[in-house]
C-alpha cells in the first residue's frame, strides 16, 4: 500500500490525527513498533512528547526508510505482542486504528474495516472491559452478532450504539465521525474514547 504511492500522498493530512501528516503516522508507527521489538519501554515511552520525538528523529529521513522500518516492526513486533500476555494489546489496537488513518487520508478503501476488524473488535471489547470503561451494547450493522464492550457494573446502564463497525472503532479511538450515519444513546462519544 505505502511503497506505491507517491511521496505528495505522504505529506496528507491526517483527520484522524491533528497536525499528522501521513508519513508523521507512519514515523509513529514504526518507531512504536521498534520499541516493542526492542523492548524499549522507559517512562512516558507513548506519550505525545515521546510521539513527536520520535517522529522528529526520523524527520530527515526518505519515506522509503520510514516504510522498511514499519515494514520491519510490522514483521519482528507480532511474536513479540503475542507473547507479552495482553500487555501490549492496546498498542496493537493503536497501530491498527493507524492503519485506518493512512487509508482514510490517502482515499483508500478499507480505512478501520477490512479483515483485521474481527481481531480488532475482540482486543476492542477486552481492553474496554479490563479498562472499566462505560457499558455499551453495540448493534453492529456488518456483524451478525451485538457487541459488548466495557464493565458492566451495575452502576450504570450500558450504553447503546446502533451503525457500523468502522464508525465504532472510530468513536473508541477518538477519530472524527461527522458524515457518518450512527446512533449513540446513553453515552457521550466522548467518553467512549480509549487512547486519551
Amino acid at each position: 500500500l505505502l511503497r506505491s504511492r507517491p511521496d505528495a500522498d505522504f505529506e496528507r493530512l491526517t483527520d484522524g490525527c491533528p497536525g499528522w501528516t501521513v508519513r508523521d503516522v507512519v514515523a509513529h508507527c514504526s518507531s512504536a513498533l521498534m520499541r516493542i521489538v526492542e523492548s524499549r519501554f522507559e517512562k512516558g515511552v507513548f506519550s505525545p512528547e515521546a510521539n513527536d520525538r520520535d517522529i522528529a528523529e526520523r524527520a530527515e529521513w526518505s519515506n522509503a526508510q520510514v516504510v522498511d522500518e514499519l515494514e520491519r516492526g510490522m514483521t519482528e513486533a507480532g511474536p513479540v505482542i503475542a507473547k507479552a500476555g495482553g500487555a501490549l494489546d492496546l498498542a496493537a489496537l493503536g497501530e491498527w486504528v493507524h492503519g485506518g488513518d493512512v487509508r482514510d487520508a490517502i482515499g483508500e478503501p478499507g480505512a478501520y474495516t477490512g479483515p483485521g476488524l474481527p481481531y480488532a473488535l475482540t482486543l476492542l471489547a477486552r481492553i474496554t472491559r479490563e479498562k472499566g470503561c462505560l457499558p455499551l451494547h453495540a448493534d453492529l450493522d456488518d456483524m451478525d452478532e451485538p457487541l459488548t464492550l466495557g464493565a458492566v457494573s451495575g452502576e450504570r446502564t450500558p450504553a447503546r450504539y446502533i451503525g457500523d463497525a468502522a464508525t465504532l472503532v472510530r468513536l473508541y479511538s477518538g477519530r472524527p465521525v461527522a458524515g457518518r450515519t450512527f446512533e449513540l444513546a446513553g453515552a457521550e462519544a466522548k467518553e467512549l474514547n480509549i487512547f486519551w
